[in-house]
This record gives C-alpha cells, sequence and structure tokens, in this order.
C-alpha cells in the first residue's frame, strides 16, 4: 500500500507515541491504551484520523457516474446518508474500500492512508464524457472520528458521516487542534482498531490481500448491494454468490492470554494439533488488545477450516468465532 508523509499536529500533544503502519501519522496512543479504549465505548474523546485520504467528487452526475462504479447503490444516495462501497478488479479482487457521504452537491469519501493517488488515477480514468469532477482533498481536510453517543458540539458547516459506530468529521486541517483542545481527550488509533477488531470490520490491507474478494469479509450487503447493475468484477461477486462459496472466511479469535507479546499482521495460523509444523491454514490480519477481552484478533482462514477448531498463531493458543460462515 503506498504511504505519505504528512504528520498530524496532535503528535505534538502530552503522551503521544506515534503509530507504525498502516497508520504513520498519527498517534497509536497517548500514554494509556486501555483508559482510551473506555473513553471511547462510552463515547467520550476522539481519534485523530488526518493520515487517511480525502476525496471529494462534485457535478451533477456525480452520482449516478460513481452508481457505475461502485459496488454500492449510490445513484439515489440521500444527503447525509452515510455508505461504504468497494472497487473491485476485473476478477473482482478488492482495490480500494470508500467510506461516503453525499452533502447534496459534493460527495465525500474517505480511504486508506495513501492509496488516494491511485484512486483519483482510476476515478479519472473512467470520467469519459460524464460532468464530474474527483479531487484530492487530503491537504486541506483531515477526518476525525467521534465514537456512538458522544456528544461532542461539531463546527458549523462541517461535512459529517454519521453510522452506528460513530461519526466521522471532514474538518478543515487549520481547525484540527482547535478541536482537540475543545472536545478532548485524545484517543490514539490502536484503541480504535481494537474497537474495529471486537466488531468484526474488515480494514483494506489488513483483512485484505491481492486475492481477496468480498465474500470472504463480510463486506457483501454493507459495502456490496446484490441488486444494483454493473460494474467492473461484477461477474465474480454473482457467481460467488450464486453458485459457490468464498475460498476463504474471516474468524474473530479469543488469543490465549498468557502470552507476552501479540501475533503481527501476517503470522501463519495452524491447527493447535499439529504444532508449528502444521499445515498454514490461514494468517492473522489484525490483533489487538482489548480492554475487556483481552488479547483479541482477526484472521483469514480456508474455509473448510472446522469451525469448531482449536487454532495456532506462532505458538499462541487461539479459539475462534465464525464471522463469515463457511
Amino acid at each position: 500500500m503506498l504511504r505519505h508523509s504528512k504528520v498530524s499536529p496532535l503528535l505534538s500533544l502530552p503522551g503521544a507515541v506515534p503509530a507504525e503502519a498502516p497508520d504513520e501519522g498519527v498517534a497509536a496512543h497517548y500514554g494509556d491504551l486501555f483508559r482510551e479504549q473506555r473513553a471511547l465505548a462510552d463515547g467520550s474523546g476522539f481519534v485523530d484520523l488526518s493520515h487517511r485520504g480525502v476525496v471529494t467528487v462534485t457535478g451533477p452526475e456525480r452520482l449516478s457516474w460513481l452508481h457505475l462504479l461502485l459496488t454500492q447503490h449510490v445513484s439515489d444516495l440521500a444527503p447525509g446518508v452515510a455508505t461504504e462501497a468497494l472497487i473491485l478488479s476485473a476478477h473482482g479482487h478488492v482495490e480500494h474500500a470508500l467510506y461516503l457521504v453525499d452533502d447534496g452537491e459534493t460527495t465525500w469519501l474517505h480511504a486508506e492512508p495513501g492509496t488516494q493517488e491511485a484512486l483519483i488515477a482510476y476515478l479519472e480514468s473512467m470520467k469519459f464524457f460524464y460532468r464530474v469532477e474527483a479531487a484530492d482533498r487530503t491537504d486541506e481536510f483531515a477526518v476525525v472520528y467521534l465514537p456512538a453517543g458522544s456528544i461532542a458540539e461539531v463546527p458549523e458547516r462541517t461535512v459529517v458521516r454519521e453510522t452506528a459506530y460513530g461519526r466521522e468529521l471532514f474538518l478543515p486541517r487549520g481547525e484540527l487542534e482547535p478541536f482537540a483542545a475543545a472536545h478532548g481527550p485524545a484517543i490514539g488509533v490502536l484503541a480504535l482498531e481494537a474497537l474495529r477488531v471486537e466488531a468484526h470490520r474488515p480494514r483494506l490491507g489488513m483483512e485484505t490481500d491481492h486475492r481477496t474478494i468480498p465474500h470472504e469479509l463480510g463486506w457483501i450487503g454493507t459495502a456490496v448491494h446484490l441488486q444494483k447493475g454493473c460494474y467492473r468484477g461484477q461477474e465474480t461477486v454473482a457467481r460467488v454468490q450464486n453458485l459457490g462459496k468464498p475460498p476463504r472466511r474471516l474468524v474473530f479469535l479469543h488469543l490465549d492470554g498468557s502470552e507476552v507479546h501479540l501475533p503481527p499482521h501476517g503470522t501463519p495460523v495452524r491447527l493447535a494439533a499439529d504444532g508449528e509444523e502444521g499445515r498454514q491454514l490461514g494468517f492473522i490480519t489484525t490483533s489487538a488488545r482489548h480492554h475487556e477481552l483481552g488479547p483479541i484478533a482477526l484472521a483469514l482462514v480456508k474455509r473448510n477450516v472446522p469451525v469448531d477448531a482449536e487454532l495456532s498463531a506462532a505458538g499462541t493458543a487461539a479459539a475462534q468465532e465464525v464471522v463469515v460462515e463457511p
């Protein structure tokens, strides 16, 4: 995945510890990971996501045009209604995951850090004669996350993407520091990642690789609309949905809490009974320490792995819960 060099001014806040890939540029935490998680779960604080790419699409035909390109039904997207969508390859593999809202004049979306240039290049290649303009607005706007239940006052004229998980603000970058001063505590991305893992929500570049199709991660229904018209990769989506099963499935793992280190992204997953010499059945996609559940993870495993099988990741015992049905 491409990266960028933008560094958030909020890294100067007391206790800020810089995040590692893929979240360089913002804080991993501000000194107390579990306190920060509890604050988010209680609806307090905010998370600086200013490293994420921000793209806007304007023009009278923007929604009908995006409808042709995305996996989601957006031709009639009402102002203020949040949705998410994917862009697939011709073979149905996931290339981009987009989080959208339209304000009645402009479609706003955010995407994984550093992916916006490739996204803009693809959108530009598909303009043809449509009256649309796609623009990279990452230098102008920062994404800020407010958890569900937050009573923080949103600045006037701010574009807001409201979901069941919380609100995402497209905040002018010049307002980031004043907003932080007024609406703390600041909370790092590791706390948000732990809650994402708990909620079984996939993330591009973590739960995906070059072979990922939407069915493997539970994106059917949330980011893929099965009754909409043609888009690139739709044949694969329809074929798997109607005639087959995906080759892999996302699982949630409860990890052995006695281990000091979390298995990192890419750690092989095997049957616990086979030990470390056993056949690899999948890999850890994201692992986290949760304030209530302890060490947890998401993993992508072969579809035929028994749902009651005890698994192991680099010697760490892992009990699985089904996310995507086999």
